[in-house]
């Protein structure tokens, strides 16, 4: 989504490389790419030119240390680095917000009016907003006032039928009758927030409008949200001036921010309105609703990435306890095909690729940021799950089986819809990576013993690795990450991202490596010890 921004950023650091100060000129030079990226990105004119004089000013004559102390350690700062703080603080400081979300009532329930235009998903974010305050203890009670649009009570039934919300309509009355009669309701069925889910009309016009101020002065709810499409761009703003002139709305829900946006809006509408977004949609389903957080949006536009907010959704969809045994067993070389295939489906459970990767702290690992032919394609994690789940257990107990039987992997495409080469290659590429995690892990002693030395010491050995060149490509890897150290599914560079081709590591891989037809030299080994195990226990068998 910030594709566009990001880049102007970037082009902006790169002017100031190896500079050791910040003077107008070269801070001119910076700031014409940010101002290009910005316009580009349907930033509002004014907000273009307000961001840019704040940024300008505190940096210009600002004195620069060389040298700063992080957690106990020196690290060399340049003047790119103190302009890219600079525009952080800026971003951060555009969309941020002072108090709680929601604004509660003394005394009975909290009254919630949502409004916007038609196809800006209204209704929808009714839902994923009662969701998001059942989770938080509270009791929503939805109230479907949308008169004007064809099956809009419909529609937030269902999705209250889903989530076992209660939902409020009187057929045949007026949307101000309904909404006034909601708050009785909700005192009979003990609800103490009640969500009006308002109609909207494809533009701004004068009778939705008194439709809309009637049904604040009969329910004088504590809060009113505008719900608006961050597609939409400079429209946005418009939108969210209008609304705000007639209701005085106190905040925003941004929605289709997993779409290609150009982020606009999120940096705009706070400075024009005066009412900041306090939430953001992100994707179809009922859970893809948070909180809007300035700080990591302004990482993300600067490709920091949002480790925070990543963590969260980590958090949501992973058992500790188990991803701790995880790593304990990836470690030992115990990690199968059907561990794997549960990693994939967590991810899933994360959100889409792009969405994850614009989390990453990508900037780290690619200061140029990904390369542009690096395609993010979520159909490459249902393909591998097609592969593994068309195995039998014993053959993602022991994916050996498949190296020694070749016909194997043939009945595997078959059932998975697969090529051949394309089973081989996930199975050579998996063996390669439990080895590789095997390896991490050994040589420990009875230091090995003690909670959580294992994965210190894997994520010690990590880093080496990747200070001395990275790990060798792997194109289309998927991720395996680490279970409780890190995130699932993330890996290391050089490792790549499922559906994102090879990219990284000093080793053979990269972008335009081709696929690994022969098994490495590890692999070789282990296959060696296997066939060796394997011809111990038969005769064993034959004694």
């Amino acid at each position: 989504m910030f594709d566009t921004l990001t880049r102007g950023f970037r082009q902006a650091r790169n002017r100031l490389a190896g500079l050791t100060e910040l003077t107008e000129s070269n801070i001119d030079a910076a700031l014409r790419e940010v101002r290009l990226s910005l316009l580009e990105a349907d930033v509002e004119i004014g907000v273009v030119k307000a961001f840019l004089a704040r940024v300008k000013q505190a940096a210009v004559g600002r004195t620069l240390e060389t040298r700063v102390k992080h957690a106990g350690e020196l690290h060399q700062v340049s003047a790119s680095d103190h302009f890219i703080k600079i525009c952080h603080d800026e971003l951060e400081a555009m969309m941020t917000h002072e108090g709680d979300e929601i604004a509660w009532a003394d005394g009975g329930p909290t009254g919630i009016m949502m409004v916007g235009l038609q196809g800006s998903g209204k209704t929808t974010s009714c839902a994923k907003l009662s969701r998001y305050l059942e989770k938080q203890g509270r009791k929503p009670l939805l109230v479907a006032a949308d008169m004007q649009r064809p099956a809009a009570v419909e529609q937030l039934k269902v999705l209250g039928d889903q989530l076992k919300v209660p939902v409020f309509n009187l057929p045949g009355e007026s949307p101000v009758a309904i909404c006034a009669a909601a708050r009785a309701e909700a005192k009979r069925l003990g609800r103490d927030v009640i969500i009006y889910d308002t109609a909207g009309r494809l533009a701004i016009d004068e009778p939705l409008m008194q439709e809309l101020a009637q049904i604040k002065e009969a329910t004088s709810p504590e809060n009113i949200f505008l719900v608006v499409d961050a597609m939409i761009g400079q429209d946005a703003v418009k939108t969210a001036r209008g609304f705000n002139e007639r209701l005085s709305i106190s905040g925003v829900v941004l929605t289709k921010l997993d779409g290609d946006a150009r982020g606009g809006a999120a940096l705009s509408i706070k400075e024009v309105t005066g009412a900041p977004v306090l939430f953001s949609g992100i994707g179809e389903t009922a859970d893809k609703f948070e909180p809007f957080r300035a700080d990591g949006m302004a990482s993300r536009i600067l490709g920091m990435g949002d480790v925070v907010g990543l963590m969260q959704d980590f958090e949501e969809v992973v058992d500790q306890k188990k991803a701790e045994k995880d790593a304990e067993r990836m470690l030992s070389g115990e990690f199968t095909l059907e561990d794997f295939l549960e990693h994939i489906r967590m991810i899933q459970k994360m959100g889409s690729l792009k969405d994850l990767v614009d989390k990453l702290p990508i900037g780290g690992m690619f200061p140029g940021g990904l390369p542009q032919d690096v395609n993010l394609d979520d159909r490459e994690l249902v393909r591998i799950q097609a592969i593994i789940q068309s195995m039998t257990p014993f053959e993602k107990g022991d994916p050996y089986a498949l190296v020694r039987e070749p016909k194997r992997v043939e009945r595997i495409s078959k059932g998975s819809g697969s090529k051949p080469e394309a089973v081989s290659e996930l199975v050579q590429k998996f063996l390669f990576m439990r080895q590789m995690m095997s390896g991490l892990g050994q040589n420990m002693g009875l230091m090995g013993k003690i909670p959580g030395m294992k994965q210190a010491a894997m994520a010690k050995n990590m880093q080496k690795m990747m200070a001395g060149g990275g790990m060798p490509g792997m194109p289309g890897m998927p991720g395996m990450g680490m279970p409780g150290m890190g995130f699932p599914g993330m890996g290391f560079p050089g490792m790549g991202m499922p559906g994102m081709g090879g990219f990284g590591g000093a080793g053979a891989g990269g972008p335009n490596m081709t696929k690994m037809k022969t098994l490495s030299a590890s692999e070789r080994n282990a296959k060696k010890s296997q066939r060796k195990r394997e011809r111990d226990a038969r005769k064993k068998g034959r004694k």
